[in-house]
């Protein structure tokens, strides 16, 4: 499983918004800040705001904020929304059940195994964990 470019910048604009509360911040501001493009992040944010997780305000003021606290959300929701299935193997997108070799494939338990690990590990963080945890690095604290 590889993060595309789209998923990996997803969480850096969430991070972003997070990291400026109770404010409305324009795609340029992020953009500058992350340096990326900003075609590209407005490509991205439009995804964010239709699945409801950032919120847009037109006008002078406007820009964008999330739609919840960052301790609601996930690594692992912006990941999905961004690139659909995590699963390590074709065969777990919609259940082990869908494959014709499921009853007599010795590889599935290591791939459902990996596919539980994934999601242990992007449902675990929060942008508030992932917040915290860069402004106050430990060592052992990603373990």
């Amino acid at each position: 499983m590889r993060i595309s470019t789209k998923g990996r910048y997803a969480l850096r604009l969430m991070l972003d918004l997070a990291r400026h509360p109770n404010q409305n911040v324009s795609i340029k501001e992020i953009s500058g800040r992350q340096q990326i493009s900003h075609k590209y992040l407005e490509q991205i944010i439009i995804q964010l705001v239709r699945a409801g997780y950032v919120k847009s305000v037109r006008g002078p003021q406007g820009g964008y904020s999330l739609s919840s606290e960052p301790s609601q959300i996930t690594a692992g929701m912006v990941l999905r929304l961004m690139e659909g299935s995590l699963a390590p193997v074709p065969c777990l997108d919609d259940g082990a059940d869908s494959c014709s070799r499921s009853g007599d494939c010795d590889t599935l338990p290591l791939w459902s195994k990996l596919q539980r690990a994934i999601d242990e590990v992007v449902d675990k963080f929060t942008l508030q964990d992932l917040i915290d945890r860069s402004e106050k690095p430990q060592i052992g604290m990603w373990l």
